[in-house]
């Protein structure tokens, strides 16, 4: 009887040891599990962290961009003053070739009165 319980308590401890070895195998499959996700979050983090940077990079490009075109328009507006200018200056010399006119015909008119009153009192 001794003996049978004996073996009957090595075959419950074996059953025991068994199921020991089960459960760290469920728990080293856990472990696994785990780590795979883990890994797969850490994945899906890496991503989603490349993906705020090129959105970012984007945005970098965007605003770049957006600086470039106001420098552009900046520069188109300094061309216009600048050719508004030159139609000033061009009208300004108009007007002075305008009055240099005006002056050569009032000499004109003066040497012709001259001639006149010269012509007047050579008669006379």
């Amino acid at each position: 009887l001794a003996v049978l319980e004996r073996e009957g308590e090595g075959e419950r401890e074996r059953e025991r040891e068994r199921e020991r070895e089960r459960e760290r195998e469920r728990e080293r499959e856990g472990d696994r599990k785990r780590e795979k996700e883990g890994e797969r979050e850490r994945e899906r983090e890496s991503e989603r962290e490349r993906d705020r940077e090129r959105e970012k990079g984007g945005r970098e490009r965007e605003k770049e961009r957006e600086r470039e075109r106001e420098r552009e328009r900046e520069s188109e507006s300094e061309r216009e003053r600048e050719r508004e200018r030159e139609r000033e200056r061009e009208r300004e010399r108009e007007r002075e070739r305008e009055r240099e006119r005006e002056r050569e015909r009032e000499r004109e008119r003066e040497r012709e009165v001259a001639c006149a009153v010269a012509d007047f009192l050579a008669v006379y």
